[in-house]
């Protein structure tokens, strides 16, 4: 039993007693449907001989429309079952891989686009709800009724009949092999096209306003229509075969129909069945036509159900760089960072470290600020301290004395509140944006997070004030406010240790200033890590890391790093001037 066929057993068994009672439905209907004939046989045979009288034409008759009934609630009961069965487990697939892609590292992410994620959840699903749902009922339905279509064609028609009537439909089965085949390969192709055209879709959208500034919407929209071009070329490549396919399954249909009234014709001639049973015989041929159709379409459905649970199992076997091996009895933290000799290389790039060599040690309460030019290490750092990535050595980072993966993710992430570069807003209102973090928020404590960040009476100029929805990744509202909106979010977790990446970079001098003074009042006795490109902003942090292509070039307090002279002093100076310039030539204007 291969992975695909294992994973979709997983996911069968908890319904297993639909599958049950939809075979058990299915099977009944297809056995009722053959019956029919043969009451019909046995009627033309009755009237001709006129052996049949009023009273046994019309108990026929009902007999037909009770069968008709049970067939009708039959075909109830088997979508009932099957159908619902396959909505479960789509349903649970989702959850199952939603949950997954959860719990994957940044590393995962960062080699694969969200575009083909994105055909996984649309695409694929469908394809694995229809190989669990009608191909299931094809597959049993077509099987069921093959079978008791040839017995009765044996057993109450003719055997040499029989024989003649199925030789062009061995055909079928050496072609399905084939068709299967082909089709499991050409329907791989159509979903990786599929999945490029979403990925390309999705980045447009999202970057849709660097499009339009840079005046480039005629080029996104030729790499568009090639991405557009190459799926319409596979998804062609599918129907093609399918048109090729359905043609040749109809000839030979055809074939066999044409050899039944020929031979069965010659029979019915030499007396050698009667003309109901001729009529009988031409029904069941009728009947196999079904069939033989469902076993191509049951290998097609098969092909790419097989072929969409392959990839969905793919992304299921994916294993998490990050693993939860903390300490159960660690419950909470105090807010002590301690870097031991910290260094850390990109997966790929261990040739230029991202980290060489840093060692800093923040006591709870303290306050630690991080500067240097971009591409420093800066971001990498903090990235580091919520295990988004993990260090070489486990004792590199320790909080509280204890290894940093000595602690359970949720205790970790749950008592650091984060305030990354990109200032990430929900598509949902202001007020469940802030209070994102928190089982269960008041409008009162969202009000005051938002006042602490500085953003509260912006939030009332709003057309719907703490109820105004934000757009797509907050792009409805200014940088500004997104930035504060997002601080007053981390301010909402009142955690032992708060992290702002750069939190303050669109905001004005007089709007930082304020929110740092609620900082300090708000932050007193917990631990702050501010990384900033401002020296205001940082000027009055306990100490101060100064970072230079990864390593640690500075440390100390804002007077002992200008006392020093070095790369803080030039970045103090330069911002000083900075400021002076603005001013004068404010005064000028």
């Amino acid at each position: 039993m291969n992975r695909e066929t294992r994973l979709a057993a997983h996911y069968v068994r908890p319904y297993w007693y639909l599958y049950l009672i939809g075979i058990l439905a299915l099977t009944a209907v297809d056995y009722f449907v053959v019956r029919i004939p043969r009451i019909t046989g046995a009627l033309i045979d009755g009237l001709k001989a006129q052996t049949m009288d009023l009273g046994a034409v019309r108990t026929a008759l009902l007999g037909v429309m009770g069968l008709g009934l049970c067939i009708a609630v039959g075909r109830f009961g088997w979508r009932y079952c099957f159908f619902g069965a396959a909505r479960n487990i789509e349903r649970d697939i989702r959850n199952d891989l939603f949950g997954h892609l959860e719990s994957l590292s940044m590393r995962y992410y960062n080699a694969h686009k969200t575009g083909d994620l994105m055909a996984h959840f649309t695409s694929d699903l469908g394809a694995v709800r229809q190989l669990l749902g009608m191909t299931v009922v094809t597959t049993f339905d077509a099987t069921a009724e093959l079978i008791l279509v040839l017995s009765s064609m044996i057993l109450f028609v003719s055997p040499r009949l029989t024989l003649v009537a199925i030789l062009p439909m061995i055909i079928i089965i050496f072609g399905d092999i084939w068709f299967g085949k082909a089709m499991h390969k050409r329907f791989m192709e159509k979903q990786e096209a599929f999945a490029e055209l979403s990925d390309r879709a999705q980045e447009s959208v999202s970057g849709i306003r660097v499009i339009k500034a840079f005046v480039q919407e005629r080029q996104e929209l030729e790499a568009f229509s090639r991405a557009a071009r190459k799926c319409k070329d596979k998804n062609l490549r599918v129907v093609r075969l399918t048109a090729t396919v359905f043609p040749l399954l109809d000839l030979i249909i055809g074939l066999s129909v044409l050899l039944t009234l020929l031979y069965g014709g010659y029979l019915c001639i030499h007396g050698e069945i009667t003309i109901g049973q001729f009529v009988t015989f031409n029904a069941y041929v009728t009947m196999l036509v079904w069939p033989m159709i469902a076993v191509g379409e049951a290998v097609s459905s098969i092909s790419q159900g097989m072929a969409s649970m392959k990839r969905i199992g793919v992304i299921l076997d994916e294993k998490s760089d990050i693993v939860d091996s903390g300490d159960p009895t660690v419950t909470a933290l105090r807010g002590e960072i301690t870097l031991d000799r910290l260094s850390f290389a990109y997966p790929g790039a261990e040739r230029h470290p991202a980290l060489t060599d840093i060692s800093v040690r923040v006591r709870p309460g303290e306050t630690l600020a991080i500067v240097g030019r971009t591409g420093s290490g800066k971001t990498t750092l903090v990235n580091l301290l919520v295990r988004l990535w993990d260090t070489p050595r486990a004792d590199m980072i320790r909080m509280d004395g204890l290894p940093l993966r000595q602690i359970p993710l949720n205790v970790l992430r749950r008592d650091i509140a984060y305030v990354p570069q990109d200032n990430f807003l929900f598509s949902d209102t202001v007020e469940r944006n802030i209070g994102f973090g928190v089982e269960h928020p008041t409008r009162h404590a969202v009000e005051a997070a938002a006042k602490a960040a500085c953003v509260h009476d912006n939030i009332l100029e709003f057309p719907n004030g703490y109820d105004t929805l934000v757009g797509e990744r907050g792009v409805t509202i200014s940088g500004g406010q997104k930035q504060r909106a997002s601080i007053a979010r981390a301010l909402m977790k009142d955690a032992p240790i708060l992290i702002l990446d750069d939190s303050l970079s669109a905001v004005d001098t007089d709007t930082e200033e304020e929110i740092l003074k609620n900082l300090r009042a708000l932050r007193e006795g917990k631990t702050t890590l501010i990384i900033a490109h401002r020296v205001s902003t940082i000027q009055h942090a306990d100490h101060i890391l100064v970072l230079e292509e990864g390593r640690m070039a500075e440390y100390g307090t804002h007077e002992e790093l200008l006392r020093l002279g070095g790369i803080y002093r030039g970045i103090y100076d330069r911002q000083q001037l900075e400021k002076e310039l603005s001013a004068e030539g404010g005064e000028a204007v």
